[in-house]
């Protein structure tokens, strides 16, 4: 092999770089003369290269240390060592042939002596069993039955070893021998103890007796059980001649004659019997179960057959339950007899099981189905306490008025059901408590429907109930709808947890809630009775020829003094902050709604005159942000001189710029009529040709003037389009305004009290809100007023609204009071809420 020249330059230098070769070949361009001269060397040079590898290959693979040599070596030596394991393997068989050749002999003495040896163990045991055999038929005749009991137990286990031998005729006459004395020793037993009862002998014999129950012990599970059964229905014979085969003392009347003779007999069996049978035997619990088992057979059959009498007479509910009662007593005093009744050794088999039976409902449970007689009996009662909680008085006369009195008759009816649902959960936790709970929801619904609106329809439209009563309702209110709900929990802790999801009392919960709503809304509507001498100021006043703008118009003040004054009155005995607020968001909206609804009746309107209303509106709204402030301005000196809630003012802000549009309208002159226009289309935006002929109806404007300015509004309207401005078909603050201004609907977004408020000069107060009208649209106003509004106030107002227009159907009531009490429960419960930790926002 060539040593690699040390030369960089060298085609056989290890670092041979090409570039710097050829770089120093032709570093001239002299030279390039000399390409093909350097080539012929480089192939020259590369023939070489390839015939020196083509004759080192050769002489790899020929020579004397080819790899082919050495596999066909590694090969062989593979072989090689194959034979010799082979070799391995057959001296080891070998080997082993020969071992079990020389050790058959010892296997062979090894199985003999095994087989003799058990041979011998099977004729030493057969021998034992046919000696215990004999003997025990020796004691069992002379009635030696304690070393019977033994020996018996040894002749079983000793025959278990010979199971397998019954083919061998000797074994298997031997195995019959032993079943029949088996049979004789229980029949004997049993014979025993039948002549002893029978004789009234049963002291004298007891030893004999008390061994006796040892063999049936050794006997088996059968041999007890059958002479326990047999105990167990000699003691119950006489209890079931005298209580099935006579009428009158297997009447539900005499129940408790049968619970008497079952304790005596149960004292007479511990004084006279216990002693005979073994604890583990539990006899007396057995007489027990027997008993009950009895009983509630008899019990279903009397029932079942009082409920089929010809007659038509029912079953008397208070017997019924007198009996269960009774029963149920019974029960746990077996319950509390047997739960402690000491127990067997743990040594013992029977010890491991349990108590045979659980005495609570083993004989209640045949009057559950006839529970619905007692469930019915509630409803009667309920039924008849609605119609009295009516004409009762809301306090009684010695009792003097407090903010947080309740309704007597709402206490009444909580104890009512506290007692009735405690007393029915011992009696049943499945349907029957499920049909009471139902019971107590319809009552619910009446309560609130028949008693409380009831209350709040007294003094009629006019004037309404009294102040201290609508306060009671709504405290009554208030206390059915935490109360409600405390019930419902109550009842699913105690009624079967497959049934707790069919228990619902949300819907009576929101009934209640509704009331309350109805109650806030009746305080309004005294603050709405105030005001109308201050309204009525306001629309005799010429608004038209108002030449220059005053401070604020005598109306405001007059206004003013009488809502301060009612919330002086009304807001101190509204105990809960969520009730108060709701009731000063209502006060807002009335005043808002009414003061719009003033603004059409005192048409026609002049430009000063809308300035004056404008200015008249910021005192108003000025002085109702400090309307919160009575509400308990004693509690703390701090919290009435503070500022009002943020959320109130907000709210007081929003709803009396609901009249702002239509003032500023108002304000523009008639001339140039273009001026007009655009106020309408900036302020009012809508594109209604009704709507704008009101305002020039409110403006005063003459008939023969109008078609003009309707004509430059049509040319405007259109132009608006291509412009920033953007119009509704139809205003929502004129669109409720009556075509010659004969009244205002409801001009609030909420639906709010203003429209019930002041219908035309001469409709007086028959508007107003009435508790007995709630229907369909107490609902449906509510509904656009949770929509439009933020809060509880909205919800309020519209429901008052609606109230004075809806119907009076007992059905349709109750579905909306529930449905308004949903929207209240939420907003009053984020107002509660709020209060409690002493938000700002309110």
């Amino acid at each position: 092999m060539n040593v690699a020249s040390a030369d960089p330059m060298s085609l056989d230098s290890v670092d041979y770089d090409p570039v710097a070769h050829l770089n120093l070949l032709f570093s001239h361009p002299s030279t390039v003369s000399s390409v093909s001269r350097v080539s012929s060397t480089i192939q020259s040079h590369k023939h070489g290269l390839s015939r020196s590898i083509s004759a080192q290959e050769a002489a790899q693979a020929y020579g004397p240390d080819s790899s082919l040599e050495r596999m066909q070596s590694a090969q062989a030596e593979l072989a090689d060592l194959f034979r010799r394991i082979e070799s391995v393997r057959a001296r080891a068989l070998q080997t082993e042939r020969d071992i079990t050749t020389m050790t058959a002999d010892i296997k062979r003495l090894d199985a003999t002596k095994r087989n003799l040896t058990h041979s011998m163990t099977a004729l030493k045991r057969l021998q034992m069993l046919t000696t215990a055999y004999e003997q025990l038929r020796g004691l069992a005749r002379s009635r030696q039955y304690r070393e019977c009991a033994g020996l018996l137990q040894a002749v079983l286990q000793l025959m278990r070893h010979f199971h397998s031998y019954r083919s061998i005729d000797q074994i298997a006459v031997l195995s019959r021998n032993v079943s029949e004395l088996q049979r004789e020793l229980l029949e004997q037993v049993c014979e025993d103890f039948e002549l002893a009862f029978a004789k009234g002998d049963v002291a004298a014999r007891r030893p004999v007796l008390v061994e006796a129950c040892l063999v049936m012990d050794a006997l088996g599970d059968h041999a007890r059980t059958r002479l326990i059964t047999w105990y167990v229905n000699t003691e119950l014979r006489e209890y079931r001649q005298v209580f099935r085969g006579n009428d009158e003392a297997a009447s539900l009347d005499n129940i408790g004659r049968r619970y008497a003779w079952f304790r005596r007999t149960l004292k007479a069996h511990e004084e006279d019997h216990a002693a005979i049978f073994p604890p583990h035997w539990r006899v007396a619990e057995a007489l027990a179960t027997a008993f009950c088992d009895g009983t509630r057979d008899d019990f279903k059959g009397i029932l079942e057959k009082s409920m089929r009498r010809v007659d038509g007479a029912k079953l008397d509910v208070n017997l019924l339950l007198s009996c269960l009662q009774e029963t149920m007593d019974f029960e746990q005093s077996l319950e509390r007899r047997f739960a402690t009744e000491p127990r067997a050794s743990i040594d013992t088999l029977s010890s491991a099981d349990d108590r045979i039976q659980n005495f609570n409902g083993s004989i209640s449970v045949a009057f559950e189905p006839y529970l619905s007689l007692w469930v019915e009996s509630q409803d009667r009662a309920l039924a008849g306490m609605i119609p009295r909680y009516r004409t009762q008085p809301l306090l009684p006369s010695d009792e003097e008025f407090s903010p947080q009195a309740v309704i007597p008759s709402a206490i009444e009816l909580f104890h009512f059901y506290k007692l009735t649902l405690s007393q029915c959960a011992k009696l049943s936790t499945g349907d029957r408590l499920l049909e009471l709970t139902r019971t107590f929801a319809k009552y619910l619904d009446e309560y609130a429907q028949l008693v409380l609106v009831h209350f709040l329809q007294r003094g009629g439209a006019a004037q309404g109930p009294p102040l201290e009563q609508i306060i009671l309702v709504l405290n009554t209110a208030d206390f059915w709808h935490t109360n409600t709900n405390q019930l419902e929990e109550s009842i699913k802790k105690r009624i079967d947890p497959d049934m707790a999801a069919k228990v619902d009392l949300s819907s009576q919960a929101d009934a209640f809630m509704g009331v309350a709503s109805a109650a806030v809304m009746a305080l309004v509507a005294k603050v709405e009775l105030s005001c109308d001498g201050a309204w009525r100021e306001m629309r005799n006043t010429n608004w038209g020829r108002m030449e220059s703008v005053s401070d604020q118009s005598s109306y405001v003040g007059e206004l003013l003094r009488h809502v301060n004054g009612k919330a002086q009155e009304i807001l101190p005995l509204v105990v809960k902050p969520q009730y108060a607020r709701a009731f000063c968001d209502n006060v807002v909206e009335h005043l808002s709604s009414a003061f719009l609804h003033n603004v059409v009746q005192c048409r026609p309107v002049g430009e000063v005159g809308a300035e004056q209303m404008l200015l008249d509106k910021y005192v108003l709204t000025k002085a109702l942000e400090n309307l919160m402030s009575y509400h308990n301005p004693s509690s703390s000196s701090s919290s009435s001189s503070g500022p009002p809630p943020a959320g109130f003012v907000k709210r007081v802000h929003l709803a009396m710029a609901r009249v702002d549009p239509l003032l500023k309208t108002l304000q523009v002159r008639p001339s140039p009529p273009e001026g007009l226009v655009q106020a309408y289309l900036i302020h009012i935006a809508d594109r209604s040709d009704t709507n704008f002929r009101k305002i020039l109806d409110l403006k005063g404007v003459r008939k023969q003037d109008q078609p003009h300015l309707l004509e430059l509004f049509a040319i405007h309207r259109e132009g608006a389009a291509a412009s920033s401005l953007q119009l509704v078909a139809s205003s929502p603050l004129l669109t409720p305004l009556m075509a010659g201004g004969t009244s205002l609907v409801s001009a609030s977004p909420s639906g709010g009290l203003g429209g019930a408020s002041s219908a035309a000069a001469g409709a007086g107060l028959q508007g107003r809100f009435d508790a007995a009208s709630l229907g369909e649209k107490l609902l449906n106003a509510a509904r656009d007023g949770v929509e439009r509004m933020e809060g509880l106030g909205g919800v309020v107002g519209a429901a008052a609204t609606a109230a004075g227009e809806a119907g009076g159907d007992k059905a349709t009531i109750n579905e909306n009071l529930k449905n308004i009490g949903k929207f209240l429960r939420r907003d009053i419960g984020g107002l509660g809420a709020r209060f409690g930790r002493g938000g700002g926002e309110g």
